[in-house]
């Protein structure tokens, strides 16, 4: 479908296509994508057929059981492909990323010995905080990674921080808030050569960029699939080494080894099979658009995908930019056109005098769908000079999102700003 990641043309027109809640007749415009996004055709198929034809156990001797068995097996390769892990069984999943973020905060808790340090930022998802400051009682430390004026983080602040006694250094790839992007791949250089761990927060980073955990070196990572076309679910990533002495708790029949001592109970198998479909939709997006090109590995399809994904994406950004500019807004983070390979179109904004939750009531009048609050990020908020209470806006956008929308967006900005005169 994408003839290379450099072209002109992104077929978002044949890709809307594919997506049922962007062709119901509502003329409704999605731009809270951070807090989920919709999902295509084929992996509301996939989750249909499972609960149709085989919505039992896994586990058991018979045929249904088994394709559960196999549509497990299956899309754990899938997201061993999307994050280029090392193995499938390095693959758990379960309901969401802050439930797996509890579970290997509680693990390290009871393995800190003397590196009792740990690294967390100002810019995360209080899931990537809070998970952490509850080792405090088993005598974990803390050092505080700030954000700069321009909202972000830069790894040279992270560097005077670490030391021989820390234990974990925990951040996000992408903040969820404004956008921003971190070099997680510094982050894991300067970390290692104190022989401390990374945990990542991909949560917000995977429906924009490709995951590599090989290239990002880093030691474990989570995501929830509803961010990249899936429903809801969970998936943690970890080196296998270090899940393999990880305790967790587990039944006594439970072997101790991964994924099975991690995936603790019965998570809902329907949606793991909407996020193998979920996988394929992007693989699919990444076919050359020459039916006699060779279309190589799945995981080659999936980078070209999510490349050209990237490059859509900054043409959003532009816009977003420029008529959040023409409103009057102050942007939070990278507000720089220059600089807009490193954001996502995620835009945490407020218009001077009026309250976050106005605009986005306007919004939704207008029948565009924003979100307004401290998006899950207080700490964040508090560093940008804003009340919790009232936080931004946030305007997040992915690559089924067009340009009429960011400009019909901006309209109703303007308005906005003309009524509240």
């Amino acid at each position: 479908m994408i003839e290379n990641s450099t072209q002109l043309e992104f077929p978002v027109t044949d890709l809307r296509a594919s997506f049922p809640a962007l062709n119901n007749g509502e003329d409704f415009v999605f731009f809270d994508n951070a807090a989920g996004a919709q999902i295509p055709q084929c992996v509301l198929e996939a989750v249909t057929s499972h609960l149709v034809n085989c919505n039992v156990q896994r586990g058991g001797l018979y045929r249904k059981s088994k394709q559960v068995d196999a549509t497990l097996a299956r899309a754990r390769q899938s997201v061993c492909e999307l994050v280029n892990a090392y193995h499938p069984d390095e693959i758990a999943f379960g309901m969401n990323a802050t439930s797996f973020i509890r579970l290997v905060s509680l693990a390290i808790g009871q393995t800190l010995g003397e590196r009792r340090e740990i690294v967390v930022t100002e810019m995360d998802h209080e899931a990537n905080i809070a998970t952490w400051l509850a080792l405090e009682r088993e005598g974990a430390q803390f050092r505080w990674w700030r954000t700069r004026d321009d909202g972000n983080l830069h790894v040279a602040d992270l560097v005077p921080l670490l030391s021989p006694a820390t234990r974990l250094v925990a951040c996000t790839a992408a903040s969820n808030a404004i956008g921003s992007l971190v070099d997680v791949a510094e982050v894991a250089k300067h970390a290692h050569s104190v022989g401390a761990e990374v945990f990542l927060d991909c949560v917000h980073y995977a429906a924009h960029h490709a995951i590599d955990v090989q290239a990002f070196d880093c030691d474990y990572l989570v995501c929830s699939g509803y961010k990249v076309f899936s429903p809801h679910m969970g998936f943690l990533w970890g080196r296998r080494e270090l899940l393999e002495k990880l305790p967790t708790f587990r039944e006594d029949f439970i072997p101790n080894r991964p994924p099975a001592k991690i995936e603790v109970g019965t998570f809902v198998y329907e949606n793991v099979a909407g996020m193998d479909a979920a996988v394929a939709y992007l693989a699919a997006l990444g076919e050359p658009a020459d039916d006699a090109a060779p279309s190589g590995s799945r995981r080659d399809r999936l980078l070209r995908a999510m490349e050209a994904i990237r490059i859509y994406e900054q043409s959003l950004s532009l816009e977003m930019l420029r008529v959040l500019q023409e409103a009057g807004a102050e942007v939070y983070g990278i507000r720089d056109p220059e600089q807009v390979s490193r954001r996502v179109p995620t835009f945490g904004f407020n218009l001077d005098g009026i309250p976050p939750a106005k605009v986005a009531r306007e919004m939704a009048r207008k029948r565009i769908g924003v979100r307004n609050g401290h998006m899950y990020s207080p700490r964040l908020m508090q560093r940008l000079g804003l009340k919790q209470e009232a936080g931004a806006v946030r305007a997040s956008l992915v690559h089924y999102n067009t340009v009429d929308e960011v400009r019909r967006f901006g309209e109703v900005l303007r308005e906005i700003r003309a009524n509240h005169k």
